[in-house]
């Protein structure tokens, strides 16, 4: 697949999740964006009402993660925490769902906590991601996922939070296309940290990546 740089860049959401991330970190993830004028920034909530600011007149969105990076508070806490950022200024949330109830075959209970994000979020007419953290999962398990947060309503099923023991692979984006169609967007993120990753994740049906390593990737010839 070719991509300009310009068309590659519209796929990244760069992103700083770092905890020790400063005030100064921020700014310049957000002035990597606008220069590059990626498709988002991807921030911690406490963030983003800064970020909001900072990407003001420009094309790029503000991005909180909910339930970051374990997934494993309670459902009320990620409703709350994806209101507050939507009220912040974010304009999409990338939750993280309850793994171990995934995997312990709790479905209603896993595509409720969904639920009850995708309403918050799309009250406000805004989008969600669901993050799956696929190195915990199985071929079946990531499925089921996928098939969980569809039911559930989200807008895009995304495979890692890039703070597990592996991030995204071509061959579990490929299958989370093969089980979302094209009704879903689908985000790979972690551990992408060149050009031909990128454009391998897109060839396997990638929609939007999530990266740091923004600025080598556009970068590259």
């Amino acid at each position: 697949m070719e991509l300009t740089r310009e068309q590659l860049a519209k796929y990244l959401d760069h992103t700083n999740l770092q905890p020790n991330a400063t005030q100064e970190d921020i700014q310049k993830t957000c002035m990597e964006a606008i220069k590059y004028n990626t498709a988002s920034v991807c921030v911690n909530a406490h963030w983003i009402a800064y970020v909001k600011k900072e990407l003001e007149n420009t094309t790029v969105n503000p991005i909180a993660v909910v339930g970051f990076p374990l997934g494993a508070t309670s459902t009320n806490a990620k409703t709350f925490e994806a209101k507050t950022a939507l009220l912040d200024g974010a304009e999409e949330i990338d939750m993280v769902i309850n793994i171990g109830e995934l995997i312990g075959g709790n479905d209603e209970f896993v595509q409720n906590d969904i639920h009850s994000v995708v309403q918050e979020v799309h009250s406000k007419h805004k989008l969600l991601k669901v993050i799956i953290e696929t190195s915990f999962l199985n071929n079946s398990q990531i499925i089921k996922a996928c098939e969980l947060a569809e039911k559930a309503g989200v807008d895009y099923v995304k495979t890692s939070t890039g703070f597990s023991s592996a991030g995204a692979k071509v061959e579990d984006v490929a299958l989370m296309r093969k089980t979302v169609g094209n009704r879903l967007g689908v985000k790979a993120s972690g551990g992408i940290h060149s050009r031909k990753e990128a454009l391998a994740m897109i060839a396997a049906g990638a929609s939007r990546l999530g990266v740091s390593a923004t600025v080598k990737i556009l970068s590259e010839n």
